[in-house]
């Protein structure tokens, strides 16, 4: 029997614009409220927990990538992080975190927050109550991809091979 493939969260560059709305979305689904207007003057802040930044030319969404060998749990030494054996997702356990930010000082991609106000340590969880994560439902030009690792490379081809397919008609036509 083959294992279920889990799903990821896809970026593609080429279509992200910068307008920040997968920021927002996560703020508000990070929430007490999940309402954007009630969200605006919660205590603490809501925060967000992926990041739209701006390098070499292009707009770069980052996002915790549930690393396989996570350095974020490698180093937690309250087991605050761990590991989902089954869908790879790196959580938190929020009552065994003490704040002491190693987690958010390891990290590769610079995603993993602070609640100073609350000494905890904040990062994606794939919006786990979801079907589909907020910050992708969110993105108005499907920059953002939730899909697994093999449905995502044939979107890929398929849109390659339109594109080849249109080239090849528009060289002939020429």
């Amino acid at each position: 029997m083959a294992m279920k493939e889990n799903k990821e969260i896809f970026v593609r560059l080429e279509r992200c614009m910068g307008c920040r709305s997968c920021e927002m979305a996560c703020a508000v689904e990070h929430s007490r409220s999940k309402s954007l207007y009630a969200a605006a003057s919660e205590k603490p802040v809501p925060v967000r927990l992926l990041f739209v930044e701006r390098a070499e030319g292009r707009n770069v969404p980052m996002i915790c990538r549930h690393c396989e060998d996570a350095p974020c749990v490698a180093v937690c030494r309250t087991g605050a992080l761990v590991q989902d054996p089954l869908t790879g997702v790196v959580e938190r356990i929020e009552e065994n975190c003490i704040g002491c930010w190693m987690c958010a000082m390891i990290c590769p991609y610079g995603v993993v927050g602070r609640r100073t106000e609350v000494r905890m340590a904040v990062k994606c969880d794939r919006c786990k109550d979801r079907d589909l994560p907020a910050c992708v439902q969110a993105c108005p030009t499907g920059a953002l991809v939730y899909a697994t690792q093999r449905e995502f490379m044939e979107m890929m081809r398929k849109e390659a091979a339109s594109r080849i397919a249109r080239e090849a008609r528009a060289v002939a036509g020429a």
